[in-house]
């Protein structure tokens, strides 16, 4: 299900975004190519999910550059949404738990559907090979198919979530709380199954709050401090100063829910 544009190359200079409360992030610097696993750390606070929304086109920074696909932002935001997709990122875009995990799929589908086309088959294809790529499998379910998303443990979810984030063929993935619910073996899981996604040809920016989780799967890694103003350390497979990677240098003071003012 590779895209065939490709993943989108990622950069970033002294971005920052400042809220109500103070600063959310501050001079986050990224570098990440094509197709790159990007693990983005830092504890609750610290500003993770609204650089991941910055990044995807959904919010305003205060200030910096950042280029997705050599789309500068925030001027170019709208073209970035339309190549940039939000996997599980909870207090966004949670699934509907009513819903089975079948009407999801269908949704999903035809939400994606080539315009006119007759062939919903094609959308249904679509779906298929998306959730092909993070492994989620309706077998094992109690309902199989009909089962509700509710019902299902976190790592389905995120697999479900995620495949179904890529049934639009993005350039870009932005997934929040990777380690959210998921003990160790999971966690393992989870990095694995979005660095396939990454092999597949889709850029990856994932949210963590312990980045060694990745077992050094992700090629980057951006480090976000929390309330203490320790000063942000950044590498890439050992190296800093190759990576382009950096995180914020003070004290945010702010949630990351209070970014929600910065929305482009």
């Amino acid at each position: 299900m590779t895209d065939p544009e490709g993943g989108a190359a990622v950069a970033a200079r002294s971005l920052s975004l400042r809220g109500p409360r103070g600063w959310v992030y501050r001079e986050v610097d990224l570098t990440a190519g094509p197709g790159a696993l990007v693990a983005v750390e830092g504890p609750a606070g610290s500003g993770r999910t609204a650089l991941l929304l910055t990044l995807a086109g959904r919010m305003r920074p205060s200030a910096g550059d950042a280029t997705v696909a050599g789309l500068h932002l925030p001027r170019q935001a709208a073209k970035v949404r339309r190549i940039a997709a939000l996997g599980p990122m909870p207090g966004v875009n949670q699934l509907d738990p009513a819903l089975t995990v079948g009407e999801h799929i269908r949704e999903r589908g035809l939400l994606h559907a080539p315009v006119r086309s007759l062939l919903l088959r094609r959308g249904d294809q679509r779906s298929a090979a998306a959730l092909a790529t993070t492994g989620f499998t309706a077998e094992g379910l109690p309902r199989g198919l009909r089962t509700p998303v509710r019902e299902l443990d976190a790592l389905r979810l995120l697999r479900l979530a995620t495949g179904l984030a890529l049934t639009g063929r993005p350039r870009l993935l932005c997934v929040d709380d990777i380690d959210d619910r998921l003990h160790a073996t999971d966690r393992d899981a989870a990095w694995h199954m979005l660095h396939q996604v990454a092999r597949s040809g889709v850029t990856v920016l994932a949210a963590t709050t312990d980045a060694t989780a990745a077992g050094g799967l992700a090629e980057v890694t951006v480090r976000l401090p929390g309330d203490t103003g320790a000063q942000p350390a950044a590498d890439a497979t050992g190296t800093a100063d190759t990576a382009g990677t950096t995180g914020t240098s003070e004290t945010t003071g702010t949630t990351e829910g209070e970014a929600a003012d910065a929305h482009a």
